[in-house]
């Protein structure tokens, strides 16, 4: 899951099978139940149906919750963590960065601070969308050590300076969903 609709359709579905739960959150579900190996193949129907698949597989559920901590860290958050990006994820999920970093790499093809960087200049694109803030505020917002950093990242994805891009208001930005399936960039900052 990442976004509060997904976590609304989810406790509809919980809900529509009779079962109770106790947490639904991006990426984490936690029913109340023991399911029986028809109730959990029904449960994963009425999920695919909506658009939603169950994951069992360990090393899924952990690289869904990487995305769902970075993708609520960047788009969801007013404010960044007050520490560094791998600290804040390692902190959150309870793992060494270093083996959370390995394992993000090994299934989709990408560092995870190129997953963020990617995330992090489609929340630039929508708050140069919206108008709301100037790149000062925006480089602060999403810690850029400076304008000229944010701006140099930004061209280096996007292939438009912020203020091209901004002349451009209709230019089609990407679904948060699809953000991270694409090709890796060659940024380490």
């Amino acid at each position: 899951m990442v976004s509060n609709r997904c976590k609304i359709v989810v406790k509809e579905v919980l809900k529509g099978m009779g079962l109770h739960f106790m947490v639904v959150d991006l990426g984490e579900v936690d029913i109340m139940e023991d399911l029986s190996n028809e109730e959990l193949k029904q449960l994963k129907l009425a999920l695919f149906s909506s658009g939603l698949e169950l994951m069992d597989d360990k090393r899924a559920v952990l690289i869904e919750k990487i995305i769902n901590v970075i993708t609520e860290m960047i788009h969801y958050s007013d404010e960044a963590p007050k520490m560094n990006y791998s600290e804040y994820i390692s902190e959150k999920l309870h793992h060494d960065y270093t083996y959370l970093s390995n394992i993000f790499s090994e299934v989709k093809g990408i560092t995870i601070q190129q997953f963020i960087i990617t995330h992090k200049i489609e929340r630039v694109k929508e708050l140069l969308f919206y108008g709301e803030l100037n790149l000062t505020e925006i480089s602060f917002r999403l810690h850029y050590s400076s304008v000229a950093h944010l701006s140099n990242q930004f061209k280096k994805i996007t292939g438009l300076s912020p203020s091209a891009f901004k002349l451009m208001k209709g230019q089609k930005r990407g679904n948060i969903e699809e953000i991270g399936n694409i090709t890796p960039i060659n940024n380490t900052n």
